[in-house]
């Protein structure tokens, strides 16, 4: 290890460790200026670079220059390569950031079903991961992230930001001043509390995460200017481009809408589920093992035939659905798309919800005692691996210099996603799913077993 990379470790390391005696103040790492000079500072590749990488890179870029952009689509390239200073090699080829060996880690922001590939990939090249959610559009995709993850040893952070970030109100319990409390932290908290047992034991948990969207029909139009289509497929069906209006933007098969399309993504199902379900397995003790039975009812916008949609010209996933998952610990899980957007967890000694805008007792007082009786930062160590987590970017960031485990690995990501996966299996089999969590297989359904992966196209395969 060079002495800067040293340096730079141990510069983290004492920051973290203060912050876990609660001695400083809570953000040590907000500027470029908190690094030493410029050579300490991390070399990040960016792959993907399209709306929701713009919200990820502001923080990657307070620990790090970026040198590389990449991306199939010209125009996002571009407008990235000016964000980031206008200096960094632009690609359109993903592996020739990889091949480039002063990067220390890259971003992955592309569309779901690229992202265990190029993830992958990346550990291999000697790469930390910073990868966007869902990280796996199969059950088997993500046994391969875990077992190369494993191999490799590569830090990995999965975009899971509601394990680390967000701050909520609880308009029932008013602050001295007469105003609203706020809980930083609130789905953290929402785990350690079920986990400290203040809920008594937990029997049921729900999870709503909204509709999915429908679309028009969509006709066949050329492929926008700068925009390479069949790169963009990957491992997906070579399919034509279909768009057409639509009340915010023109509805497509790529780009915003690709999480509407069964082929590249799950949903509302891995989108909102992927943050949901995370948290309420994690609250629940499951966030290693998984449900033992899954079954569900769907609405789905277009016609399907053995499970799969039988148009290819309109938005194909579940606008609909209610599944049921237990638990062999008891506990029952429900996955569904209304009425509102968050988490409700049930116990003998009350019933709490939480959303990204709201912690609050619907049962009990267990949110109320917080005042007096807070959640123990032994407590918040134990379930972020020794960190007080500040930042998603700057909990993966520390993870990166000390070598430690992000609060958003991969294993537990891979059971939450399971979850959603199986859910998406059962509603589009419309029949009832045994999961075994050992052995990570469906029992009593070969032709449901077979659905863990899926055919990839002919030079997107996965190799691991």
């Amino acid at each position: 290890m060079s002495t800067i990379r040293q340096n730079r470790r141990q510069f983290l390391q004492s920051s973290a460790g203060l912050a876990a005696a609660g001695a400083v103040a809570p953000y040590l790492l907000t500027s470029r200026s908190a690094y030493a000079g410029a050579n300490d500072r991390l070399v990040i590749g960016c792959i993907g670079t399209g709306d929701r990488w713009r919200g990820v890179i502001p923080g990657a870029m307070t620990f790090g220059d970026v040198v590389a952009v990449c991306d199939v689509d010209r125009n996002h390239l571009e407008a990235a390569n000016q964000l980031v200073g206008g200096k960094a090699a632009m690609f359109e080829d993903y592996r020739k950031v990889l091949d480039n060996k002063d990067i220390d880690v890259v971003t992955i922001v592309t569309p779901d079903h690229w992202h265990t590939k190029i993830a992958i990939e990346a550990m291999k090249a000697g790469k930390d991961v910073y990868c966007e959610k869902p990280l796996t559009l199969t059950i088997d995709e993500g046994k391969q992230v875990c077992k190369v993850q494993k191999e490799t040893g590569r830090v990995f952070q999965v975009g899971t930001q509601q394990r680390t970030e967000m701050s909520a109100k609880d308009p029932n319990n008013n602050g001295p001043d007469g105003k609203p409390r706020y809980y930083p932290h609130q789905f953290l908290t929402t785990v350690a509390l079920a986990r400290l047992g203040r809920l008594g034991k937990i029997h049921k948990v729900t999870c709503s995460i909204g509709n999915g969207p429908t679309s028009d029909v969509l006709p066949k139009v050329a492929v926008p200017t700068g925009l390479n289509w069949e790169m963009w497929l990957g491992q997906a069906p070579l399919v034509d481009y279909v768009s057409g209006p639509g009340e915010r933007h023109p509805q497509s098969r790529c780009h915003n809408d690709f999480r509407w399309w069964y082929e590249y993504s799950g949903g509302k199902m891995t989108d909102w589920g992927a943050h949901h379900v995370d948290i309420a397995q994690w609250a629940i003790g499951m966030e290693n093992s998984g449900p033992t039975s899954v079954v569900g009812k769907a609405k789905h916008p277009v016609p399907f035939k053995n499970g799969y949609p039988t148009v290819d010209n309109q938005y194909n996933v579940a606008s609909e659905f209610h599944v049921l998952c237990k638990y062999p610990n008891g506990v029952e899980l429900t996955i569904q798309h209304g009425p509102d957007n968050g988490i409700w967890i049930v116990g003998e000694k009350g019933e709490i919800f939480v959303s990204r805008s709201q912690l609050k007792d619907i049962q009990g007082t267990v949110i109320k005692e917080l005042a007096d009786n807070p959640v123990p930062e032994k407590t918040i160590l134990e379930l972020c691996n020794g960190k007080i987590p500040r930042s998603h970017m700057r909990n993966f960031v520390e993870c990166v210099q000390d070598r430690g485990q992000p609060v958003s690995d991969v294993f537990t990501h891979h059971r939450a996603m399971t979850t959603c996966h199986l859910a998406n299996i059962a509603i589009r089999l419309n029949r009832p799913l045994t999961w075994d969590p050992k052995m990570e297989q469906i029992t009593g359904d070969a032709e449901a077993n077979t659905w863990l992966s899926r055919k990839q196209r002919k030079g997107y395969e996965i190799v691991v």
